[in-house]
């Protein structure tokens, strides 16, 4: 009982990028301006889906619901790594804070990767079955799917915060990271934990290996039936609905595949947080960027909505 309660009130520091301020205080900028920026171009895809009739269909749906879980899943991180960032690591988080960051952190991104592949089975139903895409696409079907993507985002993130956060931590308190990411706390910790980072890895492969299965096999059947279609024009149409979604997967599963499957030996705090820094700050803001770029039916609306200012 005396371990669990010295372990409670532990607090964790951030280990600081750099230890001269003013390098500090450019990155606190840099990271400040991403996260505007992703808020704002996230906020913008989920407000013209919502004001505009003629992008309520199943596609823009998922992917304003997209939108709106990057806004959550990157203010899981920012707002605490921006007061370290001024703080040079000196704001402390208790067990329960970074606990609790972590549960979020897990919990949306792994909403975001089974959302990722059920956009994928959005576009394979449209493209392959086109003319019973409305029927099988229902939008009770859509709710389900998105909230089945939330269901299990939360099954796996409460048992794997559970698990690492009963493991006791002694005087070591400085995480070598800008936010309480899993493999980082586990380093912290004063007992073995071949169990946890083996329940990790297994997690981890199951959740990233099985969506991105799923999408890579829509993606199969999407190229051939593109292939089939006879016109350039309607090959070009049916793909560019599809690429912005590719890129949006090959940055998401990249990254997060790098940090929870490569080994556990091989594991680099400093190349970890630089690749973090991808999926946290960078990836949501290409996202909308990507979309908006790639997507014709959505640069439209908001050309339209830019000539009203």
């Amino acid at each position: 009982m005396e371990g669990i309660n010295k372990t409670a009130k532990i607090l964790f520091f951030f280990r600081p990028f750099s230890p001269n301020p003013e390098v500090q205080v450019v990155i606190f900028v840099v990271f400040l301006v991403m996260y505007l920026i992703s808020l704002g171009g996230n906020a913008t895809i989920g407000v013209i889906v919502q004001m505009n009739h003629s992008l309520h269909t199943p596609m823009y749906f998922f992917l304003a619901n997209l939108a709106v879980l990057e806004i959550f899943y990157t203010s899981s991180i920012a707002p605490l790594a921006l007061a370290n960032l001024l703080s040079m690591g000196k704001t402390p988080v208790s067990i329960a804070g970074c606990g609790t960051q972590m549960f979020f952190f897990v919990f949306l991104g792994g909403t975001d990767c089974v959302l990722l592949a059920v956009m994928a089975y959005d576009r394979f139903v449209a493209i392959c079955y086109p003319l019973r895409y409305t029927l099988i696409m229902s939008w009770s079907l859509c709710v389900e799917l998105t909230v089945g993507s939330l269901i299990l985002g939360f099954l796996l993130s409460l048992p794997l915060t559970i698990l690492i956060f009963h493991l006791p931590f002694c005087h070591n308190n400085e995480i070598y990271h800008f936010y309480c990411d899993m493999p980082a706390v586990m380093r912290l910790a004063c007992a073995d934990t071949h169990v946890h980072r083996t329940a990790l890895y297994i997690i981890s492969f199951i959740v990233l290996s099985i969506p991105l299965s799923l999408i890579s096999l829509s993606y199969i059947f999407i190229i051939a039936a593109i292939l089939r279609i006879q016109t350039a024009e309607g090959r070009h149409r049916a793909f560019s609905t599809c690429s912005s979604h590719i890129i949006v997967v090959l940055l998401q599963y990249g990254c997060t595949s790098f940090i929870y499957l490569s080994p556990s030996s091989s594991y680099s705090p400093e190349v970890g947080r630089v690749v973090s820094v991808v999926y946290t700050f960078i990836t949501p803001i290409l996202n909308p960027l990507i979309y908006s770029m790639r997507n014709k039916e959505l640069k439209d609306v908001l050309r339209k909505g830019l000539r009203k200012f």
